[in-house]
């Protein structure tokens, strides 16, 4: 299976950039890592290119998903078939907010 092209807005240590790191990681997913903390000029890429200014944000083959949790960038990669679902568990819960708290999938939507 080819690994798609991936481009992460993400935060240096916010839960749901920490989780989006923690999936890619899982997946052994190669991913180009904006760090829109320590480079605020990845920071207003993003919101150029996206619209809206939360994080994170992931660019998968052109697609642009804003303000996602890794739970949602992984439901994403196994519904257009860029991944088979892998059970190992991830270094940093997928699904976790800035506060460290786990969200529930409908309170952090796509």
């Amino acid at each position: 299976m080819q690994k798609p092209q991936i481009t992460a807005y993400l935060k240096t240590s916010c839960g749901w950039s920490k989780g989006v790191r923690a999936l890619f990681s899982k997946y052994d997913l190669p991913y180009t890592d904006k760090d829109i903390v320590l480079n605020p000029d990845f920071r207003n890429e993003m919101v150029l290119r996206t619209g809206q200014p939360l994080s994170p944000c992931v660019e998968i083959n052109g697609v642009m998903l804003t303000d996602v949790s890794g739970e949602e960038v992984e439901t994403y990669l196994l519904a257009q078939g860029l991944l088979q679902k892998n059970d190992d568990p991830t270094s940093f819960p997928i699904n976790t907010d800035c506060s460290g708290k786990h969200q529930h999938s409908t309170e952090h939507a796509m």
